[in-house]
């Protein structure tokens, strides 16, 4: 079965969203922090008048964040009727793939394993799917 995916990368790792969770791509113009929040998630940022959790995806798989994402990219998802952008280094490309989603056996190291799915093969190579819902903290990861 063919499948879209948004290609990006995080961490310095190739990685890929699930098209159907992405409503857009975005760059993040400006963040109002909000006191009192894990350490993943930046602040709020506005799209068409509607706000948008930032969440900084390296630091919520444990990586060191990049700095301040104002500037950065970002895949607007919605899970659960609220709407998050997710801070990536880069999006790239939206891909057809035909692989399934293949789980792999030793994991894809400790920051990975939160939010990976397995992997998925591109016609650029092979790049991690993330599951949206366990990087946002909404489920554990079918990986884990």
């Amino acid at each position: 079965m063919k499948r879209l995916m948004l290609l990006c990368t995080i961490a310095g790792r190739k990685a890929a969203i699930p098209t159907q969770d992405v409503s857009s791509v975005i760059e993040i113009e400006a963040i109002a922090p909000v006191p009192g929040t894990p350490p993943h998630v930046a602040g709020l940022t506005a799209l068409r008048s509607q706000a948008l959790t930032v969440i900084d995806c390296r630091v919520a798989m444990g990586f060191e964040s990049a700095g301040d994402p104002v500037g950065s990219r970002a895949a607007v998802i919605q899970q659960d009727g609220h709407l998050y952008a997710l801070v990536v280094d880069d999006a790239s490309d939206v891909e057809e793939v035909e692989s399934e989603v293949e789980h792999i056996r030793g994991g894809f190291g400790p920051q990975w394993e939160r939010a990976a799915l397995g992997l998925v093969e591109t016609p650029g190579g092979p790049v991690v799917v993330l599951d949206v819902p366990a990087l946002l903290g909404l489920r554990q990861s079918e990986a884990a």
